[in-house]
Parts: C-alpha cells; structure tokens; sequence
C-alpha cells in the first residue's frame, strides 16, 4: 500500500513539474516572440528560441521537443511577412532561413544528447546492477565455502580416528577406503580454502608476511608435497640452475607461505600435463633486477586460444588434461606473484610441453615493498 501511494505521489509530482515547465516555455515564446515581431530585421532575436528548445529536450519527452522546434521555425519565418510586410527582401529571408536552420541543429542535437545521456545511465544502472549482483554471488560463495569448513575437518578428524583404530580393530582393506575418503576429504578442504583465499584477496588484497626467502628452499619443500602425485603419475622432477652468484642466490624478500603455495600450484598443474614417465624441470635464473623461476614439463602442451586466459578465475582449459581442477590454481598463483610485485606467465614449449614462469625482485630491492 505504501509502495502504491508513493507511486501516486512520485506520479503527481512529475506531472506538475512538466506543466509548470511547459508554462515557463510558453512564456518564453511570448516574450521571444514580442521582441523580435518588433525588432527590425536586422536586430532579429530569433536565436533566443534555443533556450526553450533546450528546456523542452532536458524536462520534456521527444515530441514535445520536436513540436517546440517546430513552433519556433515558423515564427522566424513569419517575423519576414509580419507585423511589416516591407521588411521582405532578400536579405532577410536569408538571415531568417539561417537562423530557422540553426534552430533546426539545435533541436537536433540536444535530441541526440538526450538520448545518450538516457543510454549513458541505462548502462549505469546495468553495471551497478551486475557489480551488486557479483557481490551477492560472492558473499554466497564465500559464506557456503566458510560453513563447509567445520563439518569437513569433523569428518577428517573422525577418519584419523578410525585409522588409528580408536574405535575398535580396522582391517587391512578398511584401512585403504578409509585413506582413499580421507584424501577425498582432504582435497574438498583444500579446494575450499583456496575459494576462500581467492575471494579475500580479491575483496581485502593480499596480506603478506615479508621476510628474505631462497626460492630454492621452497621449492625443494614444495617438490617434497608433490611427491605423491608425482609418484602416482610416475613423473619425475629435477632442479637446474643457471650461473648465478651464489651469496645472493635467489633470495627475494616474500611471504614465504604463499610463495610455497605458487610453487606447488604450478609443479602440480605441471604432473597434471604430463603423460607418464614424463619430466618437469624448475629451473632457476636471474638478472639484474629479478629472480626467474620456470617450470617446465614435456606434456602436451596448450592450445593457442588457451594461452591469454590461463590466469583467469575459473578457467580450467582442454577438458583432455590429466586431472580437472578448480581453475583457481593459476588465478591465485598470478595473486602471489603479483602482490609480490612479479609478474607470472605461461607459453608452449617447441617441441612439446608447457612452460610457466615468474620473476620477483631481488632481495636488496624488494626491502621497499
């Protein structure tokens, strides 16, 4: 009811506004029209219809506005036949046929203006509406991925208990189904705290705990919590080095945590690439101002339009890869690095294969971050 009756108000208001606004373009006529009926040709002052076109473009609908600009044409051509019919010569009628085609222009593009300007806020209230809505998507997102945390880690630490046998015997066979839910529990966990670190730091940025980090100790660790999935996929990893002066060897000032994770991302994404009995090398490189880390393997390879979306949210690529992750892997990875003030990149390999890399500043420079 109360949603009705301001309607009905909102209605009344408008409607009074375009009656007084009419009212003020009729005065205007008259007062433009007395002034140039009686001012000789050479004084016209039928350019000043301009500001009752102008009012009726901007409070006005279209037609209004057409028929304004037409009232105001025909009375500057009839000021050459009246009120002195001796005013006539050709002179005049030029002059009053000029200014009846600049009114023309003016009706026209303050018409034209209106309309983009109408355009211009219909594509505003577009945008605010789907920025609301993503917002809403997010904070669903966000919210379900937190709740879901609690009942998991209950079901995990239920598990670890049953593996442990602190609820009675497990047999051999009911150990393995009792790993296999753990791990697949384990992956849910993960893949719901990498939603959550995405949406963080989308919303609040990345927070980061600096301190001097050697990448190669992280990547050693990260190559340790692979080593499964490596094994599984019977891939082998290595590390190789460029020449580098060893006192200052890859070290960057970085969060050492999430930095462990863009190494793990990428070696993980890498063993996903590969067939079996396949190689995926780190490699370590730098130069005057970075640190280079590349990970290469010998799989496949990407397709040519996958190459400008790898790092996208949700971008999972070929549906022909090893294994189908969240596509969030890569979009978190190009977070890190970028909050480190790197930058993060993929490409193919020739022959064969993937490579992804990232640069970070030197230590001795990345103290101003």
């Amino acid at each position: 009811m109360l949603r009705r009756l301001m309607a009905i108000l909102k209605t009344r208001w408008s409607q009074e506004q375009h009656f007084h606004t009419r009212c003020l373009i009729a005065g205007l006529f008259a007062i433009i029209a007395t002034l140039d009926f009686f001012t000789p040709p050479p004084y016209a002052l039928g350019f000043l219809y301009t500001a009752p076109i102008l009012l009726a473009s901007s409070r006005l609908s279209r037609s209004v506005t057409i028929q304004v600009t037409v009232m105001a044409i025909g009375l500057t051509l009839l000021n050459v036949f009246f009120p002195k019919p001796e005013w006539l010569n050709s002179t005049t009628v030029i002059n009053r046929l000029l200014m009846a085609l600049a009114l023309v222009v003016t009706g026209w593009l303050s018409d034209r203006i209106l309309r983009h300007e109408e355009a211009i806020t219909r594509h505003k209230t577009k945008l605010q509406a789907q920025k609301q809505l993503a917002s809403a998507r997010e904070d669903f997102v966000s919210t379900l991925t937190h709740d879901l945390k609690t009942p998991l880690l209950g079901a995990i630490e239920t598990l670890k208990s049953l593996q442990q046998e602190k609820y009675g015997a497990v047999t051999a066979a009911q150990q393995k189904v009792l790993a296999a839910i753990t791990r697949s529990h384990e992956n849910s966990l993960g893949l719901i705290e990498t939603l959550l670190d995405v949406y963080r730091n989308d919303t609040e940025g990345l927070r980061l705990k600096l301190a001097p980090v050697k990448l190669v100790d992280l990547a050693e660790e990260a190559i340790a919590t692979v080593s499964g999935l490596a094994s599984k996929r019977q891939v082998n990893i290595s590390l190789s080095y460029a020449e580098l002066d060893f006192d200052r060897f890859l070290c960057v000032t970085g969060d050492a945590l999430q930095l462990l994770r863009v190494f793990t991302n990428l070696l993980t994404n890498a063993i996903n690439n590969c067939s079996r009995g396949g190689n995926v090398e780190i490699f370590f490189e730098s130069d005057a101002a970075y640190q280079v880390v590349k990970i290469l393997d010998n799989g496949r390879g990407m397709a040519p339009d996958e190459l400008p979306r790898l790092f996208e949210r949700f971008y999972q690529g070929d549906s022909d890869r090893q294994s189908m992750g969240s596509g969030l892997g890569l979009y978190l990875t190009r977070q890190i690095i970028e909050a480190h003030g790197g930058t993060v990149w993929g490409n193919n390999r020739s022959p064969g294969g993937a490579l992804f890399g990232f640069t970070l500043p030197l230590h001795h420079q990345s103290k101003q971050l």
